[in-house]
C-alpha cells in the first residue's frame, strides 16, 4: 500500500484546498493518473498517482484544507486491493449499525486504518447524500468527535458551519429537537435577510486576494497621485506600424509594451519605486521584473515579465499574451507569479475612467491605466483640440517614497508615453 501525500509546492505555500477528486474508493489507477486537484493561494496543481493499484481510502474530502506532506489517500497494490471490497456486503450485513461512514464524507472516521476492515465496511455504509460542511466545521467535528449527520444547521443552503458544530456541542438538548428540524433553512433565510440568498464559500485565491489587499492597506502608508496622458502619438505609431509589426512578429502591437517601457524608464530615474522594505532596511532592486495584472476567472493575478528592460516591444507583447493565456487557463506556475518589482494594472479594458490601485505588497509602487477617452484639450492660449486622453494613477508607499518623487515619477511616465521615440532611449 502507498500513501498519497500533498507535495511540496514552494517555500511560501504550506497548505491547499482539495477542489476536486477524480477518483473514488475502489477505482483502479495507473502511475501518472490524476487523482485530485489542489487549489493553493497562488496556483492550482494536480496530484498524480505514483503507484499503480486500487484506491483504498480517500482520507480528506473536497473543500477541505490539507497541509503539505499530509496523507490524503491510500492506494493498494494491484487488483487485490479491491477484492475485499467485493465480498464486503456479506460480512457487513449483520452489523450495519457498527459500520463507519466513508472517510470522504466524515473525516472523523478516517483514523480507522485497519486495512482488512475499512474497505470491507465502506461499500455498505457510504450514505446516499453527502454532508455539506465547511473545512473549519469538519476540523472542529473531528476534534470533538461529533457526527456531522447529527448536526442541525441554519444555513439556507444546508451547509454545516463552525457555529453549528459549537451549538451542537454546547446544547445537550439537541437530540430532543428532531421535530422542528424538518425545514429549518427557509425560516433561517427569512430571519436573516427576509429574502432568498445565495451563500457560497470563497475560493482560496479570492480569500488570499482579500487578505493581502487588507494587509497592504494596514501596513503601508499608501497614497495615490494622478496625471493624464495624451495618447495621440502612441495611437499614430500603432496605426502606422501595426500591420508590419503583426506580420513580422506574429503578435499585435498593444499599449502594454509602451507602458512597460515607460515604467522602466521612470524606475531608472527614480529607483526607490523599484525597492521594498525588509525590516529596517530598504532593498533597491537593480533589475526590472514587471508584474502585469491579469483578470482571471477566480480573481486578479499578477504574473511577472522577467528582465523587461532587456526585451523588445514584440518580446514584451508575447510574454504578456503568454502569461495572460496561462492565467485564464489556470496553468500559471509559481515561477510566473513570484518576484515582481513593480505592477501595472489596466482597468481601462473594463471601462474604468479613474481608480486608485492598491499596492501589491511588498512592492512600493503600482501604476493604474484607464480608459482612453476623447476630450477637448487646450493646445495653446487660443486653440482647443479633441485628443484621446487617459488618466493614469500611481499608488506608492510613502514610508520610503516622498510625494515629490512620486509625482516626478508619474510625470516621467507621461513624458515618455507622449514621446514614444524617447522610449527607445530611456525604456
Amino acid at each position: 500500500m502507498s500513501e498519497v501525500k500533498v507535495p511540496e509546492m514552494g517555500e511560501s505555500i504550506v497548505e491547499g484546498t482539495i477542489s476536486k477528486w477524480h477518483v473514488k474508493v475502489g477505482d483502479s489507477v495507473n502511475v501518472g493518473d490524476v487523482l485530485a486537484e489542489l487549489e493553493t493561494d497562488k496556483v492550482n496543481i494536480e496530484i498524480s498517482a505514483e503507484q499503480a493499484g486500487s484506491v483504498e481510502q480517500l482520507l480528506r474530502g473536497e473543500g477541505e484544507t490539507v497541509a503539505v506532506g499530509e496523507t490524503i489517500a491510500t492506494i493498494g497494490s494491484g487488483a487485490g486491493a479491491a477484492a475485499p471490497a467485493a465480498s464486503a456486503p456479506a460480512a457487513a450485513a449483520p452489523t450495519p449499525a457498527a459500520a463507519p461512514m466513508s472517510p470522504f464524507n466524515d473525516p472523523a472516521a478516517a483514523p480507522a486504518p485497519a486495512a482488512p476492515v475499512a474497505p470491507v465496511a465502506a461499500p455498505a455504509s457510504i450514505p446516499a447524500v453527502d454532508v455539506a460542511a465547511t473545512p473549519a466545521a469538519r476540523k472542529l467535528a473531528r476534534e470533538r468527535g461529533i457526527d456531522l449527520t447529527q448536526v442541525q444547521t441554519l444555513d439556507p443552503m444546508g451547509r454545516v458551519n463552525q457555529g453549528d458544530i459549537q451549538a451542537h456541542a454546547a446544547g445537550a438538548k439537541a437530540p430532543a429537537a428532531p421535530a422542528p428540524s424538518a425545514a429549518p433553512a427557509a425560516p433561517a433565510a427569512a430571519a436573516e435577510f427576509g429574502k432568498p440568498v445565495d451563500r457560497r464559500k470563497m475560493s482560496r485565491r479570492r480569500a488570499t486576494i482579500a487578505k493581502r489587499l487588507v494587509e497592504a492597506q494596514q501596513t503601508a502608508a499608501m497614497l495615490t497621485t494622478f496625471n493624464e496622458v495624451d495618447m495621440t502619438a502612441i495611437l499614430e505609431v500603432r496605426k502606422r506600424r501595426k500591420d508590419a509589426f503583426k506580420e513580422k512578429h506574429d503578435i499585435g502591437l498593444g499599449f502594454m509594451s509602451f507602458f512597460t517601457k515607460a515604467v522602466i524608464g521612470a524606475l531608472k530615474a527614480f529607483p526607490l519605486l523599484n525597492a521594498e522594505i525588509q525590516g529596517d532596511e530598504i532593498v533597491v532592486k537593480q533589475f526590472y521584473d514587471i508584474g502585469i495584472a491579469v483578470s482571471a476567472k477566480e480573481g486578479l493575478v499578477v504574473p511577472v515579465v522577467r528582465d523587461a528592460d532587456r526585451l523588445s516591444f514584440a518580446q514584451i507583447e508575447k510574454s504578456i499574451a503568454d502569461l495572460a493565456g496561462k492565467a485564464r487557463s489556470n496553468t500559471l506556475g509559481l515561477n510566473d507569479l513570484q518576484g515582481g518589482m513593480f505592477t501595472i494594472t489596466n482597468g481601462g479594458v473594463f471601462g474604468s475612467l479613474l481608480s486608485t490601485p492598491i499596492l501589491n505588497a511588498p512592492q512600493v509602487g503600482i501604476l493604474g491605466m484607464h480608459k482612453i477617452q476623447v476630450r477637448p484639450v487646450a493646445i495653446d492660449d487660443t486653440r482647443m483640440e479633441n485628443r484621446p486622453m487617459m488618466y493614469i494613477a500611481l499608488s506608492y508607499d510613502h514610508r520610503i517614497v516622498d510625494g515629490s518623487e512620486a509625482v516626478r515619477f508619474l510625470v516621467t511616465v507621461k513624458a515618455l508615453l507622449e514621446d514614444p521615440e524617447a522610449l527607445l532611449l530611456e525604456g
